[in-house]
C-alpha cells in the first residue's frame, strides 16, 4: 500500500472527525499553505486546520494509524525548512489561541496559534513580555517561537523558550496527551508511559557517565544553540516529564505537539533608548561586545555595510549612512531602566565603557519614540530588506551562526573572507552580537550550473570553520531544519547524534512527526527543493514570502494571505517548472476568487512588509487588465453620468426601506440571500442594517464667519443615510453641517457636488481611468471651493480623503473627520464627556494616515469609556465589497463580537460601508464619530 493511498485513508477518516472545511485538498490551498519564510518549497499531499486541542488528537491518532506523516504549522515564520512536507501539513487554524494573563503579567498561559506580538500587547499594561523577541515576533505564533526555541535580541540563552518555559500541554505521537502541571495527568502518562520515560533516564544516565560528551553539553549551551535536539535538558533537570517537555522545545514538531504553554515574562521597563554607532569594520565592531556584556544593555545589533546599503534610503535614519565607507559597520544598543534617571546613568556606564574604541562618529542616544520605533522597524525587518536587494531570479539563503564573544574579533574577518572566497562578496552580515550570533545572507542563481556546486562547496566549508576553526554554533536560534539536519552529527560528534536519535525513536517510533526535519540520513538534503523566487511583477518582486504581512489581512481565515497571493501569482506567471499543466490550470481558476475577487486590496500589508510591498495595488492591476471593452464603456457611462447614478442608488434604498417596514426581518433575510444567490452576487446581499437613502444635501450656509471650511460629503453619504437601529435619524451630511456651524465655520460647498467623486469606487475595481477622471473632476471643484488651498477641506469619510491625499493637488489641505475635529474644532467647543462606553474602528486608511491613537483620543474627549478592539484590523468591508461577498467581512470581523463588552452602547468610525459590517457582526449601531462629536459638544460662547 502507498504513501498516496495511505493518506487518502487519513483523509477519509480525518474529514469525518474535522468536516469538509477544515481538510484543504484543492490544489491552491496546497501550495499556497504549504509556503513558509524559508528558502525551500514542498507542496503537501493535504492540509488539514486544527483549531483545538482535542481536534489535534484526532489528526495525530489517524496520522498514526495510518502511518502518515504530518508536519505542524503555526505562523510559517520559520526560516530553515521546519514547516514545509510532501506528506499532510497540520496548520493551526484561528480559534487555537486563547490566552490568559496570570500572577498580574509574571507568567504567561497561551495555546499555540496567538502571535507573539499579540501577547506582548496583553502583558504590556502589566508592565512585562515574551522572553523570545524574534525579529518576526508580530507573526510568529507562540506554537512555533517554543518549537523552534526562538530567542531574538535580548540575552537568547538567558530569556529564550527553554528557559522561560514552566508548563506545557503536549500532545505526543501517539494522540496521548500530557499535561505536565498536573499531578494525575503525569501519574497516569508514567503508568502508560513508563517504557519512554526510563529510555529518557536511561540516556540522561549515560551522559552522566561520560564526563567528556556531559562537559562538551553544559559548554556548547553556552552560547545560542538550536542545532539537534536540546540535550540540556538532560543535563539540567532529573524528572522525566522535567526532560521530555523541555526536550520539545526547539524540536521542531518532531517529537510531539505543545497544544499549550505556561511561560515566565520578564520585566519590560518603561524608559527605553538606544544609539545607532557607527565603526570603521567589522572587526571593531566585534571588540566592543565584551565590553557591552558588562554594561546593562538589552541589545546590541550588528548591521554590515552591505546591510547599510539595503536600508539607507529608510525614511528616519541618519543621513551619514550614504556616506559610510566600504567596510564599515554599525551596531544598534539598547538599554533601558525603570526610570529615567536610571536610564541616563545606563547610558553613562555604556559611553564610558565603549570611550577606548574607535568610531566614525561621536556616541549619541535617543529615547524620542519616533527614532527609536525607526530604528528598530528597520532592525526587525533587515532580513526582507536585504533580501530585497538580490539580483534577478537569484535565491535567497539565509544562515545562522554563533561564536563565543572572545573569538568575535578573529571570527567575523573569518567568515567574510570565506563568503568572498566563493563568490558570495555582496552578502548581507547582521546579528544578536551581544550573543555572538550571526546572520547572513547569500544570493545565488541556481539557473547557472556551477552555482550549486559552488553552494555545497560553501556550506561544508562553513561548517568547518564554525565548528573546528571557531568552537561556535551551526544554528544559534533560527533551527536545525532541513537545513542543517545533515551537519547535526558533524557539530555534536557521534555520541551525542546517536543519542538524539534515541531520543527520536523513543518519542515518535512510528516517524510519523516532522519525519527528516532535524535528523536526516539524507548528506545533501539541504540542496534539495530549493525555492525558486522568479520575477512576475514588478509590484511584488522583492517578496521573500518571509510572512511578515499575513497578520493584518482581512482573507487571511477565509482564502489567501498577501504571501500567498505572490506565491500562487508567482507559479500562474514565471513557469515555475515543478508545476504540472492540469494544477496550474487548477490554480488559475481558483486563484481568481481566493486570490483577486476575495481580496480587500486595503493595503495594509505593505505597513508590516518591511519593503513596502502592497499586494492590494497587484490585485488592482489584475482587475485592471482583465476589464473587457463593455465593462469599460459602462464604467465610463456611469462616471459621466454620476449625478443620475446615485439618484438611482437612493432610489433603491428607499425602496428597500420602504419594504422593510412592511415585511419582518426573517422574510427580509430570506428574499435579499435568494436575490443576491439568483443574480450571481451582483444584488447587495441585505441586512437589517442597511442603510436607508440619505436625505438631500443642503448646500446653503447657515453661519457667515472668516472661519471658512470647504466640506466635501463623500458620495458614500449622500446616498446611504442611517438605518433603522438608529435613534439619531439626521444624515451625516446634516450633523457635520451642524457640528461646524457650532464652531462657527462658515461651509462652502464645491459646485456641482451631486456629481463629483473621489473615483476610489472605479480605481477598487480595476477601473482606473475612470476613477483618475472622476478625482481630477473633484479635484478642480476643491481648489476653487478653496480658493487654491486658502481654506481647509473637510471629506466625512477616511478611505475617500486617503486617496485624496495621496493623489491630489498639494496645495489642497485636506482632513478627513478625526485629524479636522482635533486640529479645527476642539478649541472651538465645548467638549462634555458622556457617560457611556463606546467602541471605536479605525479604518485602513485611518490605520495609514496614522489616525490610530487620535481616533482614540478625539473619543475620549466625548466618552467616559472608550474600546479600541485589540483582535480586529481591517473589517474587510472593502468599500462596497462587503454587500457582494458578506464572507470576508465575516471572517476579517470573527472575534469584534467577544471584543465588545455589554456595556457598551454605540459604536463609532469613520467610513459609512465600514460601519454597515460592524454593527451586522456586533449587534452594536455603528456611526460617524462625529454623531459623537457633536452629541458632545457644545458652543463655547454659548456655555460661557
Amino acid at each position: 500500500m502507498g504513501v498516496k493511498s495511505n493518506i487518502g485513508f487519513f483523509k477519509k477518516q480525518i474529514t469525518g472527525v474535522l468536516g469538509k472545511e477544515q481538510v484543504c485538498s484543492q490544489y491552491i490551498d496546497r501550495y499556497a499553505k504549504g509556503t513558509d519564510a524559508g528558502f525551500y518549497r514542498l507542496v503537501p499531499q493535504l492540509v488539514v486546520l486544527v483549531n483545538s486541542e482535542w481536534e489535534l488528537q484526532e489528526v495525530i491518532k489517524a496520522a498514526s494509524s495510518h502511518f502518515v506523516a504530518i508536519t505542524f504549522k503555526a505562523g510559517g515564520t520559520s526560516l530553515s525548512g521546519q514547516t514545509i512536507t510532501d506528506s499532510v501539513l497540520v496548520e493551526i487554524g484561528p480559534e487555537f489561541s486563547q490566552l490568559n494573563i496570570l500572577d498580574e503579567g509574571k507568567r504567561i498561559k497561551v495555546q499555540p496559534g496567538v502571535r507573539g506580538g499579540f501577547a506582548n500587547a496583553q502583558l504590556a499594561r502589566y508592565g512585562y513580555k515574551i522572553g523570545p523577541s524574534p525579529a518576526s515576533i508580530n507573526s510568529a505564533k507562540i506554537g512555533g517561537i517554543v518549537a523552534n526555541n526562538a530567542s531574538g535580541a535580548s540575552y537568547g540563552i538567558i530569556t529564550n523558550s527553554y528557559n522561560t518555559i514552566e508548563a506545557m500541554r503536549i500532545v505526543m505521537a501517539d494522540g496521548t496527551l500530557l499535561v505536565t502541571d498536573d499531578k494525575a495527568s503525569c501519574k497516569n502518562f508514567q503508568e502508560t508511559h513508563k517504557e519512554l520515560l526510563d529510555e529518557l533516564l536511561c540516556i540522561k544516565q549515560q551522559l552522566e557517565n561520560d564526563p567528556t560528551v556531559y562537559a562538551k553539553i553544559q559548554s556548547k549551551y553556552q552560547l545560542k544553540n538550536t542545532t539537534g535536539y536540546g540535550m540540556n535538558a538532560f543535563v539540567d533537570f532529573d524528572d522525566p516529564i522535567d526532560i521530555l517537555m523541555h526536550l520539545m522545545v526547539g524540536s521542531e514538531g518532531t517529537l510531539g505537539f505543545i497544544s499549550e504553554v505556561t511561560m515566565r515574562t520578564i520585566p519590560d521597563e518603561a524608559h527605553k533608548s538606544c544609539a545607532l554607532i557607527f565603526l570603521p569594520n567589522i572587526q571593531e565592531a566585534a571588540k566592543c561586545i565584551i565590553p557591552l556584556r558588562s554594561c546593562c544593555v538589552s541589545a546590541a545589533e550588528l548591521m554590515d555595510r552591505n546591510a547599510l546599503r539595503a536600508v539607507e534610503n529608510v525614511d528616519g535614519l541618519p543621513s551619514e549612512l550614504k556616506e559610510l565607507p566600504d567596510g564599515a559597520a554599525a551596531l544598534l544598543v539598547e538599554t533601558a531602566a525603570t526610570s529615567g534617571e536610571d536610564l541616563k546613568g545606563r547610558q553613562e556606564e555604556i559611553l564610558a565603557k565603549l570611550s577606548g574604541l574607535q568610531t566614525l562618529f561621536p556616541i549619541s542616544f535617543t529615547d524620542n519614540a519616533k527614532d527609536y520605533n525607526t530604528f528598530w522597524k528597520v532592525r526587525k525587518g533587515l532580513f526582507t530588506s536585504a533580501a530585497a536587494t538580490r539580483p534577478s531570479g537569484a535565491t535567497c539563503i539565509i544562515e545562522d551562526v554563533a561564536f563565543p564573544g572572545e573569538v568575535l574579533a578573529e571570527a567575523l574577518p573569518a567568515l567574510q573572507k570565506l563568503l568572498d572566497k566563493h563568490h558570495y562578496s555582496g552578502s548581507v552580515m547582521w546579528g544578536h552580537l551581544l550573543d555572538g550570533n550571526i546572520h547572513f545572507l547569500v544570493m545565488p542563481d541556481f539557473d547557472q550550473d556551477w552555482q550549486m556546486d559552488n553552494y555545497k562547496l560553501f556550506m561544508h566549508a562553513l561548517v568547518k570553520l564554525v565548528v573546528h576553526q571557531f568552537n561556535g554554533s551551526l544554528k544559534a536560534e533560527h533551527g536545525t531544519g532541513r537545513n542543517m539536519a545533515p551537519f547535526v552529527e558533524f557539530e555534536w560528534g557521534q555520541e551525542v547524534y546517536e543519542l538524539m536519535k534515541r531520543v527520536k525513536r523513543a518519542i515518535d517510533p512510528l516517524n510519523i512527526l516532522n519525519p527528516g526535519v532535524l535528523i536526516n540520513d539524507d548528506p545533501e538534503v539541504y540542496a534539495k527543493n530549493i525555492k525558486q523566487l522568479p520575477q512576475s511583477h514588478p509590484l511584488v518582486d522583492a517578496c521573500i514570502e518571509c510572512g511578515f504581512c499575513e497578520s493584518s489581512c482581512p482573507s487571511r481565515d477565509l482564502t489567501l494571505t498577501p504571501r500567498q497571493r505572490i506565491a500562487v501569482y508567482r507559479a500562474l506567471n514565471a513557469n515555475v517548472s515543478e508545476i504540472s499543466g492540469k494544477d496550474l490550470k487548477a490554480l488559475a481558476k481558483a486563484f481568481e476568487y481566493k486570490g483577486e475577487e476575495s481580496c480587500a486590496t486595503d493595503g495594509l500589508c505593505a505597513l508590516n512588509c518591511p519593503v513596502g510591498i502592497n499586494t492590494g495595488k497587484l490585485i488592482k492591476d489584475l482587475r485592471f487588465e482583465s476589464k473587457s471593452r463593455l465593462s469599460n464603456a459602462v464604467a465610463t457611462y456611469i462616471a459621466n453620468h454620476y449625478g443620475g447614478t446615485s439618484a438611482v442608488v437612493k432610489g433603491a434604498l428607499s425602496a428597500v426601506g420602504v419594504l422593510q417596514k412592511i415585511l419582518q426581518s426573517a422574510v427580509m433575510e430570506k428574499g435579499g440571500h435568494f436575490v443576491h444567490n439568483v443574480s450571481g452576487r451582483n444584488v447587495p446581499l441585505w441586512n437589517r442594517y442597511m442603510p436607508h437613502a440619505a436625505a438631500r444635501v443642503d448646500v446653503v450656509s447657515d453661519v457667515k464667519s472668516d472661519h471658512k471650511v470647504v466640506y466635501f460629503p463623500a458620495c458614500i453619504n449622500r446616498m446611504m443615510g442611517n438605518d433603522a437601529s438608529m435613534k439619531d435619524k439626521d444624515s451625516l451630511t446634516k450633523v457635520t453641517k451642524r457640528l461646524l456651524n457650532k464652531a462657527g465655520y462658515e461651509i462652502i460647498y464645491p459646485e456641482n457636488l451631486s456629481g463629483l467623486c473621489c473615483g476610489m469606487s472605479f480605481d477598487s475595481k480595476g477601473f482606473r481611468g475612470q476613477g483618475m477622471m472622476k478625482l481630477k473632476e473633484l479635484e478642480d471643484a476643491l481648489l476653487e471651493a478653496s480658493d487654491y488651498g486658502r481654506y481647509p477641506v473637510l471629506c466625512d469619510m477616511s478611505p475617500c480623503l486617503l486617496r485624496m491625499k495621496e493623489l491630489m493637488d498639494a496645495r489642497l489641505e485636506l482632513y478627513e473627520p478625526i485629524e479636522f475635529t482635533l486640529s479645527f474644532l476642539k478649541d472651538k467647543l465645548q467638549f462634555t464627556p458622556q457617560n457611556e462606553t463606546v467602541m471605536v474602528h479605525v479604518t485602513c486608511s485611518s490605520t495609514k494616515m496614522g489616525l490610530d491613537e487620535q481616533l482614540v483620543q478625539l473619543a475620549q474627549l466625548c466618552a467616559k469609556e472608550v474600546i479600541k478592539p485589540e483582535k480586529t484590523g481591517c473589517c474587510g468591508w472593502a468599500g462596497d465589497k462587503g454587500f457582494n461577498l458578506p464572507e470576508l467581512n465575516k471572517s476579517a470581523l470573527r472575534y469584534l463580537k467577544e471584543e465588545v463588552p455589554e456595556r457598551a452602547v454605540a459604536g463609532y468610525s469613520t467610513s459609512r460601508t465600514c460601519e454597515v459590517g460592524l454593527s451586522v457582526h456586533t449587534g452594536l449601531t455603528y456611526q460617524s464619530i462625529l454623531y459623537l462629536v457633536d452629541k458632545a459638544t457644545e458652543n463655547l460662547t454659548q456655555n460661557r
